[in-house]
Order: structure tokens, then C-alpha cells, then sequence
């Protein structure tokens, strides 16, 4: 299951409005998409509901109300609505005979029935235009990263890295933080960006905005085409469950649209591939379909039809992996990733903070020693010291105590119970 980055920030005056926004539509030609596209639209959301009023036609089809007015003008001298009633200054009307029939011949390839999309230039203008101009220094790192302990050196490795906005390979042993890390790499970014409900391709409906992806952040004073969404920049987390078929458009049948595929959804913003080397998908096959994109920063998708299109590719890839660089990409694939991080074990001070962070969130108390004890005996057992002994002898200690009926907390002797079934 593709997982949203679990820390999305909740205060929107901390992040700033988009650098662009789209000028307003004000009249029904200003539409970017082919006339045939909002009419099919227009009839779907009427023909579902039965009956209708011009202000339900503009939330539903996401048009500025004078657009939806515009439409509803024209449709109506076609004869395809008629108006059953007035209702204060707007109209109750309904699908005419020939308007149930063209929607049912409509209704044979598509039966889309929400906002109306913006088209493939629009959103790839746009796109472009929303690459982040990051400015970061270690300072602003150390506040991202604030809840967790990290060694000044992986922070003067990681600044470098966010500001060129190029792909990072996060490597080395389990359990030394690398998704925790890529997880919080979202919050030195403070704008927002423009997603749309829906891209338009060769007539064809791509389904973008995705409410587990997209977080909306609502701004006074800022006039948009409601075609488009104000959202933090999106975090996107797959992991053993990734499949070639998930970077590639989805076909949905019951509607006869088109989903987009994880680093389509991700633009803007950062796709995590974690636990690289353990998906469905083997690496090299996945190596070999963005190493194009990688270098290139565009992508290339196909239509059921065959027709392809290109879009753009500016997101942050981010590898996280366990196993060797060497044994999972050739040379050719690890240039187009420049940045390569090791991330390894914690000297004994790191290890002992993060002992006390971990007890301090868990809300256990803890003996004197306790973390120069523990860290003891880690080192009895693992050949380094790894973030997550803490948070993992905690979680046990626990249960332990949970189980035999006392209050939570740490001693010596629970430590050692934990560490005998923790280790192999």
C-alpha cells in the first residue's frame, strides 16, 4: 500500500501561496480543454442527478460561476437541458430527450462525472514552474529535524543534496534511521503548490489529485481556478508492495478514465522508494524505466490507445536500501543518482540521546546508567550502535512489564530481558 508521509505539517501559516497561479477563466472559451469534453461532463453530473441548478453545475464540474452560466446558455438553446423552474436568480432544470440520449451515447466511453481537467500544457507549465528554489543551511535542518539525533556530517550531506533537488540514495545497515530521515526531508520546504483535479490528454481524462497525497491548504485573498487545489508539496512512500504497473497510467473502466501513476502524483514534491531492492518489481526493471526520466527530467506514459505523451519528471527520488549500491545499479544508473549518503551506526553520545528521546516519548522513567547500560549491552550482540536499539528495547520492555502487571518503565534487569530475545 502506498503510504503518505505520516508528518505533514498542520499549520498553514507557516507555508507561503504558490509562485504562479493560473489566470481565471471568465469565459466558456478560456477552457483549455475541447468543447466535446464539457459537454459529456455536464451532461454525466446532470444525468446522474436527475435535476439540477446552474450553482450545483459549477461545484460539481469545478467551473467560476460565470463559466458554468455560459455552458448552461449554451446547452440549453441546443435543447439538450430544459428548465423545469426557477429558483431565486438561478434555474432547476434537467436533461432534455436528446440530452438523455447523448449522454447514454456518450456514456458508452466515458462517465466521468467531476471536475472539469486542465489540459497537459497547463499543468506541465506549471509543474516546471513550481521547482522548488530551496535555500537551506544546517540550521534550518537541525529544526526539521529536531525530534530525531543526527551527526552535524549526514546534515552537511543532506543540505547539498535537498538544494540540487536531484535523486539521493540513502543507504546502509537496517535500522539506522534512513526512512525516518526521508520521511522528515518534506519539512524544509514551506510553500505550497497547484495540483488539478484532473489533466486532459488527447481527448482522453487523466485522474491526478489524490486526497491521501494532496493535502489542501486554503489561503484568504487568493483567487484560483478551482480547476486547480492548493496543497503542500506531496510525499509519496512505496515499499515491498511496488509493482511495474504503478508507474504506468491505470485504466478505470467503470468510469473510462485514466489514474495517474505514483511519480506523476509525486511532482513537486518527493517519492520515497523504500526498502529498495525488495519489491515486486526487480530493481533492474525499475532502473531501467526512470533512467531516462532520472537524466531527463521528463517521462513518457501511454494511452490505451498507443498514443504517447510526455510529462514532466521534477520530483525528489529517494532510495532507501539496505543492500550495497553496487548490487542493485550499474554505473550508469548511480550517475544519474548523484547524491549517495551512507547512513551507519551512531558514536556512544548519539546512541545515549536517542535512548532518552525514546524513553522521554514513550513516557518511561528509567534508572540512573540506563543508557550507558543498554548501549553496553548492544555492543555485546551488534557490531555497532543503531538508532533503533532504543525505540525497539523499549517497545519490549513494555509488553514485559505490561504483561506481568507493572507500570512501564526501565531498569537493568528489564533491559536485559529484552536484549536476550532481541538479538539473534
Amino acid at each position: 500500500m502506498i503510504q503518505p508521509s505520516p508528518d505533514r505539517a498542520t499549520a498553514a501559516q507557516r507555508l507561503r501561496p504558490p509562485v504562479i497561479l493560473p489566470p481565471l477563466p471568465a469565459r466558456l472559451d478560456d477552457i483549455d480543454v475541447p468543447e466535446h469534453l464539457l459537454v459529456d461532463i455536464a451532461l454525466r453530473n446532470v444525468y446522474l442527478r436527475g435535476t439540477c441548478t446552474i450553482r450545483m453545475l459549477c461545484n460539481l464540474m469545478k467551473l467560476p460561476l460565470e463559466v458554468a452560466e455560459a455552458l448552461f446558455r449554451r446547452l440549453n438553446e441546443q435543447q439538450y437541458f430544459e428548465v423545469r423552474r426557477t429558483m431565486g436568480d438561478d434555474y432547476v432544470f434537467a436533461l432534455s430527450a436528446s440530452g438523455r440520449r447523448l449522454a447514454a451515447e456518450r456514456a458508452v466511453t466515458l462517465r466521468y462525472s467531476g471536475p472539469v481537467p486542465v489540459s497537459l500544457k497547463a499543468w506541465s507549465e506549471v509543474v516546471r514552474a513550481q521547482v522548488p528554489n530551496l535555500l537551506v543551511t544546517r540550521e534550518n535542518l537541525r529544526e526539521a529535524f529536531s525530534d530525531i539525533v543526527l551527526a552535524d556530517s549526514l546534515l552537511d550531506a543532506l543540505g547539498p543534496a535537498l538544494i540540487s533537488y536531484r535523486s539521493i540514495f540513502l543507504y546502509g545497515p537496517s535500522g539506522t534511521g534512513k526512512t525516518s530521515i526521508a520521511e522528515r526531508l518534506l519539512r524544509v520546504f514551506q510553500d505550497t503548490v497547484l495540483v488539478p483535479y484532473a489533466v486532459e490528454v488527447d481527448g482522453q481524462i487523466v485522474i491526478l489529485a489524490d486526497p491521501a497525497v494532496h493535502e489542501k491548504v486554503a489561503f484568504e485573498g487568493v483567487d484560483v481556478d478551482p480547476r486547480w487545489t492548493i496543497c503542500q508539496r506531496p510525499f509519496l512512500a512505496a515499499g515491498g508492495e511496488l509493482v511495474a504497473s504503478m508507474l504506468d497510467l491505470q485504466r478505470d473502466e467503470s468510469t473510462g478514465t485514466y489514474v495517474a501513476p505514483l511519480q506523476m502524483k509525486a511532482n513537486n514534491g518527493i517519492l520515497l522508494i523504500d526498502d529498495f531492492g525488495r519489491q515486486l518489481m526487480s530493481p533492474r526493471d525499475l532502473l531501467n524505466r526512470w533512467i531516462v526520466p532520472l537524466d531527463r527530467r521528463v517521462d513518457f506514459l501511454s494511452l490505451g490507445s498507443g498514443g504517447k505523451f510526455d510529462i514532466p519528471f521534477e520530483l525528489l527520488v529517494v532510495f532507501s536500501t539496505n543492500i550495497e549500491p553496487h548490487e542493485l545499479a550499474d554505473d550508469a544508473f548511480l550517475r544519474r543518482v548523484p547524491n549517495k549518503i551512507r547512513i551507519g551506526g551512531v558514536d556512544a553520545e548519539a546512541f545515549d540521546a536517542i535512548f532518552r528521546l525514546t524513553a522521554a516519548a514513550a513516557g518511561m522513567p528509567y534508572e540512573p546508567g540506563s543508557a550507558e547500560f543498554c548501549r553496553e549491552l548492544c555492543l555485546r550482540h551488534s557490531e555497532d550502535l543503531r538508532p533503533c536499539f532504543p525505540r525497539d528495547l523499549c517497545s519490549a520492555i513494555r509488553a514485559i512489564r505490561l504483561y506481568e502487571g507493572r507500570t512501564p518503565a526501565i531498569g537493568r534487569d528489564d533491559l536485559e530481558r529484552a536484549v536476550a530475545t532481541y538479538f539473534v
